[in-house]
């Protein structure tokens, strides 16, 4: 077997993989990046393609009897969960809910603003870095409510935007056709931020990255990251063809993470959320500018170069779970309320998993226990967005480096 030494292995090869391991390519650091499959075909390819400049408050749970009825009934297309989920997580619904009292809002908003601020301008960096501008558009985000109460009970995330300088306009009825002429939006109300970017393939985008990566000189190689095993001084990991050996590991394995760290003594209290994806040809003249999000029903239409993408509202479950088709065909039914989808593309629906903390927040930097083992997960539903700056942040923070935009408040050390 062939032997390849480096300084760092990168496991995981979805967007946080790759631009983690680009980064520390830049940092002069010698790395191996290792997958199972090809980069950018799971989670990183099956979502709504949204870099959002605004994002500064948690996602709220569900609240209301009414609300839970239809989750529970399984008539909800934004949460689909099932009571023993429910109550297996307990737990973390309860620290979920500590961590989303003022004190907390505001510890996220703290976090989070200058996040996102950095967030979009690191996109660019990388993509003109990978001459992957093409897959940019700056597009906006048009966000629908279905009646002035929903409106209102988003409040919290303009309160903030306003304090933050991020611009947004409130629309009603037929203003929102002069945004997006073929919405069915004149009962709806709006809220527009027009300083958000969407991707038109984010499997494109992080294959367009990797690809940087290979040319400047860094090693993919197919392997199980679970084979991984410390030896005195070196982290080895074999894979089919080369054992590779490194100084330090970095762990982007998404929602695979948390077991893999488990393994390793780290512990991370971790919820699961899948979501569905689906591609539609719109009937002749129809299109959309921009993606579109009902934020009552939990689903985003956007436009991507294979027609319009339908992600569907959050499935609570854990990874290994069966795959629920009625998620998607619940969010199908709701979205034709929106916009005409029209006819199937023969492309194949995608799903992807996402993992989350109960603080919202990712986690980044070295492990509690682990000597030259790093952490890069934990985004939640914006890996897309987040994972370049946060990839980023780790890459300095593995070269001594203080990183542009702090990283203390991300540190696995908060749950050790």
């Amino acid at each position: 077997m062939d032997l390849a030494e480096v300084d760092v292995i990168v496991l995981g090869a979805g967007i946080v993989g790759v631009t983690t391991a680009l980064n520390l390519r830049q940092h002069g650091a010698s790395v191996a990046l290792i997958d199972r499959g090809h980069p950018g075909d799971e989670t990183s390819g099956a979502n709504a393609g949204i870099v959002a400049g605004n994002g500064l408050c948690p996602i709220a749970l569900p609240s209301g009897a009414a609300v839970w009825l239809d989750i529970l009934l399984k008539q909800s297309t934004a949460y689909t969960v099932a009571l023993s989920t429910l109550v297996r997580l307990a737990p973390w619904i309860r620290a979920y809910l500590q961590n989303s009292g003022p004190e907390g809002i505001q510890r996220f908003v703290r976090v989070m603003a200058p996040l996102r601020a950095a967030a979009r301008a690191e996109h660019q960096r990388l993509g003109r870095l990978a001459n992957a501008q093409r897959f940019y558009r700056n597009s906006g985000w048009l966000q629908l409510h279905r009646s002035e109460a929903s409106l209102m009970r988003a409040e919290r995330e303009r309160h903030y935007a306003r304090i933050y300088g991020i611009d947004y306009q409130t629309l009603r009825g037929g203003e929102m056709h002069e945004v997006e002429p073929a919405v069915r939006s004149d009962r709806f109300f709006g809220v527009y931020w027009p300083d958000c970017d969407s991707v038109s393939n984010p499997a494109g985008l992080t294959e367009g990255l990797w690809r940087e990566f290979i040319q400047g000189g860094g090693l993919f190689l197919n392997g199980d990251a679970n084979r991984l095993e410390r030896r005195r001084s070196r982290w080895v990991l074999p894979t089919p063809r080369t054992e590779v050996r490194g100084r330090e590991v970095v762990a982007a394995l998404g929602p695979w993470t948390p077991a893999f760290a488990r393994a390793r003594g780290d512990l991370f209290p971790v919820a699961f959320g899948r979501g569905y994806a689906q591609h539609f040809r719109p009937g002749s003249g129809v299109t959309l500018k921009r993606p579109v999000t009902d934020m009552d029903h939990g689903f985003t239409l956007t436009p991507m170069e294979r027609g319009i993408r339908l992600t569907s509202g959050v499935e609570v479950a854990d990874p290994a779970d069966p795959i629920n088709s009625q998620v998607l065909h619940r969010a199908r039914k709701r979205a034709q309320d929106v916009f005409p989808l029209g006819q199937d593309l023969p492309v194949p629906p995608v799903m992807g998993t996402r993992e989350a903390l109960p603080d919202s927040l990712p986690v980044v930097g070295a492990s509690a226990t682990q000597r030259g083992l790093w952490y890069n997960f934990g985004h939640g539903g914006h890996g897309l967005a987040l994972g370049p700056v946060c990839s980023r942040q780790l890459a300095d923070l593995m070269a001594g480096n203080d990183p542009a935009v702090s990283a203390n408040a991300l540190t696995p050390l908060r749950f050790a």
